[in-house]
């Protein structure tokens, strides 16, 4: 009986799934970068695995940042710093746990001014266990939206982007912003929030409250500096209708 087997550059057995070695293995002989096409390419390779790698944006930022246009390419020691923490990230990642379809799922959300967090786990034997960070940043008119629209578009796109976990499942999702209960049970609200509302029904979900203390991985996957390339913007799904249109 096979027991773990090699799965688009993933091994997948029993304990979870975890990055392939022999992928990866070569990211730690890598000299520093040289030119924007190296690191771009470097960026690219590691953007793969981001979903094992913890605060994945603000470990490339200094790297992200020499891809903008009209900026000179400056290898510093920052990059340098950020070049080597991602090395040591994607060869020593931790396993990735694979769903219990029999336990609830676990939504831990958060947004600060220009970026959204988010964390999907389960909680076995009492222990949360992560199965996906994410994270992403605002663009410029929803930077504009009010703390409890951001919260609120933190969910919406967690949601999004978890959707094939989650449906059919309970979902308890953490936010540490309280108004948001008051917001779900208005009659009367902005059209953009009653789009979201109807969106959040297709969900079996239990929302509670949790200070920032007990959120901090999301929390801090939500404060990244905001970068116009993000190596770790959410992408959103396709479907038969278009999710941007929740977002106006």
């Amino acid at each position: 009986m096979v027991e773990q087997g090699i799965v688009l550059g993933h091994i997948i057995s029993s304990k979870g799934i975890e990055v392939d070695p022999a992928k990866v293995s070569v990211i730690s002989q890598l000299p520093y970068p040289s030119c924007v096409r190296e690191v771009r390419s470097f960026l690219s390779h590691a953007s793969f695995y981001r979903r094992f790698v913890k605060e994945f944006s603000k470990k490339a930022l200094p790297l992200s940042n020499l891809l903008w246009k009209e900026v000179d390419f400056v290898f510093d020691d920052r990059c340098k710093q950020a070049f080597d923490c991602l090395k040591e990230a994607l060869t020593t990642t931790l396993i990735i746990r694979a769903p219990d379809w029999t336990v609830p799922f676990e939504l831990m959300c958060h947004a600060s001014n220009y970026a959204l967090g988010a964390v999907l786990a389960q909680r076995v034997d009492k222990l949360p266990r992560v199965i996906y960070y994410a994270s992403r940043t605002l663009v410029a008119a929803q930077e504009n939206y009010t703390t409890t629209e951001k919260e609120l578009l933190s969910i919406i796109l967690a949601l999004d982007k978890f959707r094939s976990y989650l449906l059919g499942s309970r979902v308890i999702v953490y936010t540490n912003h309280p108004a948001l209960k008051y917001l779900l049970k208005k009659f009367y609200s902005k059209p953009r929030l009653i789009r979201w509302m109807l969106w959040l029904q297709e969900f079996d979900l239990d929302i509670r409250d949790r200070s920032r203390a007990q959120n901090l991985v999301a929390d801090h996957l939500s404060r990244i500096e905001r970068v116009e390339d993000s190596a770790d913007v959410l992408p959103v799904a396709t479907r038969k209708f278009s999710i941007s249109r929740l977002m106006v």
